[in-house]
């Protein structure tokens, strides 16, 4: 599925019903829970790492590293402080935008009832690092600037860079500028929805608190399900069937 094919697909979307993909969402959880654990951690991990790395050197002002009592909030953050923290932004974003494009990869061969990969690490073994990498850089780039911005043009951007890593699974033979353009496009017609996806399922992942926090790291990856179900909805798989219809209208 080329560039202009996926943009017709996003503009002539169908009205897509909040009540069945939500269903879906849940649903897919229950099958791929466990993979979403594995990516938490991993991220998690990574971006601890990252945080302490970057203290250590001074690239991370945001925190103050003292080695008697662990990291100290900075009370004298300002937006500043958020362009410090752009080389570990660009960092963790590659790292997500990898991960989740080989988590998006399962999902769809679960949807379509495919042997799973199970391989987070896929698109980072297939050749596309530099790519990601780039991804992360636009992403970082533009999280940096809404941030700065304040809080409403970060709350607009995050939901069309929500979907960079499911567009980049799905066509990872497009360029870097036009997974952008895609990942814009669709998250401005699909905003709201995704937006209250996002929000609901945000709010059913963080029930992992409940068992003394740790269950969230069990829970909290079914936020990023809604856009999977969004994004084959609208624009769909190359091998498109039935399947791929139940959350239209």
């Amino acid at each position: 599925m080329n560039y202009t094919e996926i943009q017709s697909k996003i503009q002539n979307a169908q009205h897509l019903d909040f009540g069945t993909i939500l269903d879906l969402c849940i649903k897919m959880f229950k099958e791929v829970w466990l993979k979403g654990f594995l990516l938490v951690i991993i991220i998690a991990v990574a971006g601890v790492a990252l945080t302490f790395l970057f203290a250590a050197i001074g690239l991370s002002s945001p925190y103050e590293l003292d080695w008697n009592s662990g990291f100290q909030v900075n009370r004298s953050y300002n937006n500043f402080d958020v362009i410090y923290s752009l080389p570990q932004a660009i960092l963790v974003g590659s790292l997500s935008i990898g991960l989740l494009a080989g988590f998006y990869k399962m999902c769809k061969q679960i949807d379509l009832n495919e042997s799973v990969s199970e391989d987070l690490f896929y698109y980072f073994q297939s050749g596309y690092s530099s790519k990601i990498f780039m991804l992360g850089i636009i992403y970082a780039l533009i999280a940096t600037i809404a941030q700065a911005m304040f809080f409403i043009p970060y709350l607009y951007v995050m939901i069309p860079l929500s979907y960079f890593a499911i567009i980049f699974a799905n066509n990872p033979e497009l360029s870097e500028t036009e997974i952008v353009k895609i990942s814009f496009n669709l998250g401005t017609k699909k905003w709201l929805i995704t937006f209250g996806l996002m929000f609901v399922t945000g709010i059913l992942g963080m029930l992992g608190v409940i068992a003394c926090f740790i269950g969230l790291l069990f829970t909290i990856s079914i936020m990023y399900l809604p856009v999977y179900f969004v994004y084959r909805d609208v624009v769909g798989f190359e091998d498109d069937s039935e399947i791929m219809k139940i959350g239209t209208e």
